[in-house]
């Protein structure tokens, strides 16, 4: 048998509390699930976009990773610096791919621009006009086979190689002046780990 408990009654002086009314009790309530929600929503909402953003990153690095060959866009700033490869503006039909490996690190570069930007981009390698050699494609068959490049034989075409002390990288550049205005640039910046 379990004897019950005697009940505290009320400390001495102190005035009974009056029940509590509906009203009061409906906004009590209605406050703590406020409460509740925005002490559990907000971070359950947070951690699904986070999530969300998170795999879609995922996904555009796949896809970055995962590339063959030339990728439409801009190389990263990053790469740009680290290879040396100063695309002008204004370029356009801008391409590159980037390979690596525990021996050499390439990035194949293509862009169209002006007569201005082909000064600039020449400018930021060092170089003049008066380096580009008539006829001389400079970037090798292994390189053209990386990025599907053909090179067909004709008056427009020009090159050099500006070779740099390691680890600087060095570039292969090929240059297409058969519209003057317009000239497409292929660069191959190579550097050595």
């Amino acid at each position: 048998m379990t004897a019950s408990l005697p009940h505290q009654g009320p400390w001495p002086g102190e005035p009974d509390r009056p029940a509590e009314d509906r009203r009061h009790m409906i906004r009590r309530r209605a406050l703590t699930l406020l409460i509740i929600v925005l002490l559990i929503g907000i971070p359950a909402g947070y951690l699904v976009i986070s999530a969300n953003q998170s795999r879609d990153s995922g996904k555009d690095k796949e896809a970055k990773y995962s590339a063959t060959g030339l990728t439409e866009g801009w190389p990263s700033k990053l790469q740009r610096r680290i290879y040396q490869v100063p695309i002008p503006h204004p370029a356009w039909h801008v391409a590159y791919y980037e390979t690596n490996n525990w021996k050499t690190s390439r990035l194949y570069a293509q862009f169209e621009t002006n007569t201005a930007g082909l000064d600039a981009y020449l400018t930021g390698l060092g170089m003049t006009r008066a380096d580009l050699k008539k006829g001389d494609i400079t970037i090798g068959a292994r390189d053209r086979k990386v990025t599907g490049w053909k090179f067909p034989e004709g008056d427009g075409w020009y090159g050099f190689v500006h070779k740099q002390k390691n680890p600087a990288p060095t570039h292969d550049v090929v240059v297409d002046l058969s519209n003057p205005a317009y000239p497409w640039v292929y660069v191959v910046s190579r550097t050595v780990p």
